[in-house]
């Protein structure tokens, strides 16, 4: 399935090859690209794929701030490809991995964001409206590079009157700064570089050491094997 990636541009050169965590050659990756693609003719350009493989992230996988795994090997892209919900930084490994399967280098990028529209619930749980370690993707195409975060699906988007993350293939897909209210929605405040790997042991320690009621919540509800993690957070309101 991948492609030539013959003169790419030198940034580009590392994020090409399959990784722990970002395993754009297991057969799961391979299986969720397949179906992603499906509808689209077999030699469609590298550009079309990019679009549906983002499409297929944001939507397929329902996005759930609540169910942040607290194992390492729930971050590998073979796990995630099954997933029926998921956060942004899982979302942001599976979507590199896709981009990989295809022949499009892409890195996995994280930064820290403020939320402004956080909801009471989530708020309370993490004790703040910054989330560290936010994931995003950065690819390239034809030599230019996008930034693009697969987060937030499409019916998430229109329950909470957030503008939709829509990748057209020539500009950058990140958070909207202000909702269709024009409210102040997401701050990027650190943008922490970008990754050939997820660096999930550094990111997993320091989710426990900034939201520990966070973390308990999730631990609690590990132990009790709740399934549907909370599958109220969509129609939660904002604070």
């Amino acid at each position: 399935m991948p492609q030539s990636v013959d003169d790419l541009p030198a940034e580009a050169e590392r994020y090409v090859m399959p990784a722990h965590f970002v395993e754009s050659d297991s057969l799961e990756v391979q299986g969720f690209v397949s179906n992603a693609l499906r509808d689209i003719p077999s030699d469609a350009s590298r550009r079309d794929k990019a679009i549906r493989l983002f499409e297929a992230v944001r939507d397929d996988i329902r996005y759930d701030p609540y169910c942040f795994a607290l194992d390492e090997d729930s971050y590998r892209a073979s796990r995630i490809a099954g997933a029926e919900a998921a956060f942004c930084v899982p979302k942001a490994i599976l979507l590199a991995a896709c981009l990989r399967a295809v022949g499009i280098p892409a890195a996995v990028g994280f930064a820290d964001v403020r939320n402004h529209l956080n909801t009471p619930k989530l708020q309370e749980l993490m004790g703040t409206d910054l989330f560290i370690y936010h994931g995003y993707v950065q690819l390239w195409l034809d030599g230019e590079s996008y930034k693009v975060t697969p987060a937030f699906n499409m019916e998430l988007c229109e329950r909470f009157g957030v503008k939709p993350l829509v990748f057209d293939g020539y500009h950058d897909a990140l958070f909207h700064e202000f909702d269709e209210q024009n409210h102040r929605h997401m701050e990027y405040v650190n943008d922490r570089g970008l990754y050939v790997d997820a660096p999930i042991t550094e990111f997993l320690q320091a989710f426990k050491e900034t939201y520990p009621k966070l973390e308990e919540f999730n631990r609690v509800r590990i132990s009790s094997d709740s399934a549907g993690y909370d599958a109220g957070f969509s129609k939660e309101g904002t604070s």
